[in-house]
């Protein structure tokens, strides 16, 4: 005994599903994505006035601090 394939009397017509490059979890829609943006630069501009400040402060005490030298921890045997 053979089986064939299910027929329909007329074609199906497929299509795609649109391609997704971002999994659901991580999509955000505009509002949220414009509030992240912004909450980004605001933070890049709290960080460069930091960095800034911390620049002035090493120029107006004549020299940038210098570390400490290394001394050796290692004991003779």
């Amino acid at each position: 005994m053979t089986t064939s394939p299910a027929t329909t009397d007329h074609p199906e017509q497929l299509t795609f599903l649109p391609a997704t490059p971002v999994p659901v979890q991580f999509r955000l829609d505009e509002a949220t994505r414009r509030r992240g943006l912004a909450h980004v630069a605001a933070i890049r501009a709290q960080l460069e006035q930091v960095t800034t400040e911390r620049k002035a402060r090493s120029t107006l005490s004549g020299r940038a601090r210098a570390l400490p030298a290394r001394t050796s921890t290692r004991h003779a045997a």
